[in-house]
């Protein structure tokens, strides 16, 4: 009876639920001639890049981040989309207000994947049944394809939505994980990239099983602590929580001056600074910002802030320009600012890097340059000139 008990109270069951081809989904929702065809969202010169594209240009081999160019040419007959970030922002909202008014614990994992924890109400409904019922209520309100997943764990469901797309449901029985990953390709795994794939299959890895029949010492000699990770989601080991995403933090810059100031020049180049620097810190941690909130002290100690909701973003770019023109409505232009500082909030997990909508691919390699070598050499070794600028006159500050 107490054994029976404990494994009642230790059983997790989590879900995962993802918004099939999201970005296409809303679009066909504005457009119905969009449905059954093949769609690219994206930019519209041929510099451009895929931000997100249907089941039927995928077919074609097509798929996201491609140069546009490319994928015109594997599909010519697919129909371009610009790209509204509003929209998508507004219908991802809609999802999470239905998804958090039903389940106990809710962690949105990106604009388009929630999980939950839906530990113990199979005492009251059914874990199964009342995510189908789920899913069938977030289709009627929003009218948006969603596939979920269901076992003890994040790994698990997360592959087993995979298996269902595109708007599927599978669940995955206790006890039954490893047999469910073995004949599954490597590619299944999270945090599987192309770079780790070829590394796998040089050593003669290709299916899930392969891993799972491996000593884990051969993982981390091989690839470290990144192989280990690797080989226990390969035998369905996660113990990650569902965290709230409610509970994300926020992350802020500030700058005080050493001398009061209004020169505007200097004033945009510290924002612009604090920007390059918090939406760096965003990327590396695998997140977007949702909300900007602006703070300016003034000379005789008051303090004044201004709010702004943005589309989800970690593109230094868009928040450049949010900041900038943030600046513009809230400064006083007759009083000397003592302290500037930005904060950024209502943080999810994504990668949207840069501003798939307008940026070229030489954008986009010239992002993931930049990032490499701050994470490995330090922040201060690449920025901007405007930054730079800056830089170098407060060292030269420092020497008279």
């Amino acid at each position: 009876m107490i054994r029976s008990f404990a494994k009642e109270i230790m059983e997790k069951h989590i879900v995962h639920c993802d918004l099939d081809t999201f970005f296409v989904s809303v679009e066909r929702l504005q457009n119905a001639e969009l449905i059954n065809k093949p769609v690219l969202i994206g930019g519209s010169s041929d510099r451009g890049v895929v931000a997100s594209c249907s089941y039927e240009a995928r077919k074609y081999g097509v798929h996201s981040a491609m140069p546009m160019r490319l994928a015109r040419q594997l599909c010519p007959e697919a129909i371009l989309v610009k790209g509204d970030m509003d929209q998508y922002s507004k219908y991802s909202a809609m999802v999470t207000e239905i998804i958090s008014e039903r389940a106990p614990i809710v962690e949105k994992a990106s604009i388009d994947e929630h999980y939950l924890d839906v530990s113990g109400m199979d005492k009251f409904f059914g874990c199964w049944k009342w995510t189908q019922e789920l899913r069938q209520r977030i289709i009627k309100e929003t009218g948006l394809p969603i596939s979920f997943g269901l076992s003890i764990n994040k790994t698990v469901s997360k592959i087993a939505t995979g298996t269902a797309k595109p708007s599927g449901e599978r669940q995955v029985e206790t006890g039954t994980e490893k047999s469910f990953l073995a004949p599954l390709s490597i590619k299944k795994i999270p945090m599987v990239g192309a770079k780790t794939y070829t590394l796998l299959r040089n050593m003669g890895i290709s299916k899930i099983r392969t891993l799972q029949e491996m000593e884990v010492q051969t993982m981390h000699r091989v690839m470290g602590q990144n192989g280990v990770s690797i080989w226990k989601k390969a035998n369905a080991l996660d113990n990650a929580p569902v965290i709230p995403f409610s509970e994300q933090k926020s992350m802020s810059s500030e700058h005080t001056f050493e001398i009061d100031t209004i020169e505007m020049t200097l004033l945009r180049k510290i924002l612009i600074t604090m920007i390059d620097e918090l939406a760096f810190n965003l990327r590396k941690e695998g997140k977007l910002t949702a909300c900007i909130t602006l703070k300016i002290r003034y000379s005789n100690f008051d303090t004044h802030t201004r709010q702004m909701k943005i589309t989800y973003t970690n593109s230094e770019k868009i928040l450049t320009e949010r900041v900038l023109e943030l600046f513009d409505k809230l400064y006083s232009r007759r009083m000397l600012i003592r302290l500037v500082g930005v904060k950024l909030s209502n943080l999810i997990a994504g990668s949207h890097q840069v501003d798939l909508f307008d940026d070229g691919i030489k954008e986009l390699n010239l992002g993931v340059a930049m990032d490499y070598i701050r994470m490995h050499f330090g922040t201060d070794k690449i920025m901007r000139a405007v930054s730079l600028k800056e830089e170098v006159q407060r060292k030269e500050k420092r020497c008279y």
